[in-house]
């Protein structure tokens, strides 16, 4: 099943959908479950998971499936947002042609400690649908397609599709201007969904694509495999968790083997389409911040 929270009547609920449908669903009952944190922390006390309990309330409230017209708000509310770079060699590659250190990729790349950073909060979080920023004091801009995964009970326990938005220009200029080129204003978005472990067969075997437009016209198009990544993410969760308490609901970005050409930066009112196997697509536009 595909969990995820919307807007309805000025208050959030949880829905639930059997494919990636995002017009019709079945919306949970607020008075037991007012949020998917609510649902996924339900599921670590009662033993059962996440689509068995989400099934005995739908028999137990009589609730049918229906048309959904709420608006879409970001599928978890994460208390915290943690990234990893440089884990697909294309990544690594690139990250080098543009630096002016290009020695520091190659060393994170084939290294036992991957690179980590602190991404955001919840009130950073994009929604689907609505609009990730370029810095005004960029001049090369791109969106990074991430499979994500979130953490409940120091174990993950589902997936959704991340875009990490990043200022190559500033990272490229010097990597200790990383936080700047990564934590910005819209600089994240998540969704539209939250897809629990059980329903992904095998988190390092999804096609990931990427299309960008740009009005009517497709400006850049990509696609890469989970499969290529260096660091799975079991060993990605490994390293995060070192010395590091992190709460119930955190998301984790994966890294991105998607990297558009030198010659591409975004542009305001782009159009960034990103889809991830049986995870979901995430929709965003482009805005400058």
């Amino acid at each position: 099943m595909f969990y995820n929270q919307i807007l309805l009547n000025n208050k959030k609920h949880v829905t639930v959908r059997n494919d990636e449908d995002l017009d019709r669903g079945f919306i949970l009952p607020r008075q037991v479950v007012s949020s998917t944190m609510d649902l996924f922390k339900s599921s670590l006390i009662t033993g059962l998971s996440v689509d068995k309990l989400t099934e005995k309330l739908i028999k137990k409230f009589s609730i049918n499936e229906t048309y959904i017209n709420g608006s879409l708000l970001i599928p978890f509310d994460a208390p915290e947002v943690w990234a990893f770079g440089v884990t697909y060699m294309d990544s690594m590659k690139e990250r080098q042609s543009e630096s002016e250190t290009p020695d520091v990729y190659a060393k994170v790349y084939n290294a036992d400690r991957p690179e980590a950073f602190f991404k955001g909060t919840t009130d950073r979080i994009q929604p689907p649908l609505g609009d990730v920023g370029i810095r005004s004091d960029s001049t090369w801009d791109v969106p990074e397609p991430e499979l994500a995964f979130m953490i409940m009970n120091s174990k993950i326990a589902a997936f959704t599709v991340g875009n990490d938005m990043s200022s190559r220009s500033i990272e490229g200029e010097n990597p200790l201007y990383l936080p700047q080129a990564k934590v910005y204003d819209k600089s994240l978005s998540i969704g539209p969904f939250i897809v629990p472990i059980d329903n992904v067969e095998d988190p390092q075997d999804l096609e990931v694509k990427m299309s960008i437009f740009r009005g009517n016209n497709l400006v850049f198009e990509g696609t890469t495999n989970t499969s290529n990544m260096k660091r799975n993410c079991e060993y990605l969760l490994d390293w995060l968790l070192r010395h590091n308490s992190v709460p119930d609901g955190t998301i984790v970005l994966t890294g991105t083997g998607i990297i558009p050409p030198p010659e591409f930066s975004l542009k305001e009112s782009d159009n960034i389409r990103i889809k991830i196997t049986g995870i979901g697509e995430l929709v965003n536009s482009v805005v400058k911040v």
